[in-house]
């Protein structure tokens, strides 16, 4: 999956670059369109793997999972329960799953790597409203704050995966 990433963020920056000098050449409204959407596709993903670069930096999968923070709740669990996110397992794709390799880590570690991602997604559904500023200089209000809220929802269902795995290993690491 980082591969996948990597390459979707270095395409999309390179067909933003083409697409807004093609438009300041040509001064053709799609291509004036696909350089918003290329500029705002690469923007998702280039952000999103800054983040994880940083986070991961200052980190290194040292979270203090008894912050309470990092804490899951009983109505938590429950929400989760509701929304069947132990279907979502083998559906929702990870960005490095070595980091949650029992094989590889301790319980003890692979609990601080789901702090750790937790965090990168929580700040990730933030930053996923930054791009909403662009409608001042470009118009489209709709189209960025739609595309602002899937991404955020998207990392959100991260958020929720993490949280809900973590109270489970727990149980598990207590044992």
């Amino acid at each position: 999956m980082a591969k996948r990433m990597k390459i979707i963020a270095i395409v999309s920056l390179f067909m933003t670059i083409v697409f807004c000098f093609s438009y300041i050449n040509t001064n053709n409204d799609i291509l004036f369109s696909l350089a918003i959407t290329s500029g705002t596709i690469a923007y998702h993903f280039i952000i999103r793997l800054l983040v994880g670069g940083i986070v991961n930096f200052l980190m290194r999968n040292q979270a203090d999972y008894t912050k309470k923070w990092y804490q899951v709740s009983t109505v938590e669990m429950k929400l989760y329960q509701k929304l069947k996110v132990k279907q979502w397992k083998n559906k929702m794709p990870t960005y490095d799953k070595d980091t949650f390799d029992i094989s590889k880590h301790s319980w003890d570690e692979i609990i601080q790597a789901t702090c750790q991602s937790e965090l990168v997604h929580e700040i990730n559904v933030v930053i996923s409203f930054v791009p909403i500023l662009a409608a001042v200089w470009f118009g489209a209000f709709w189209v960025f704050f739609i595309t602002s809220i899937l991404s955020a929802m998207f990392d959100l269902l991260f958020v929720f995966m993490q949280r809900f795995n973590r109270a489970r290993i727990l149980k598990i690491n207590r044992r």
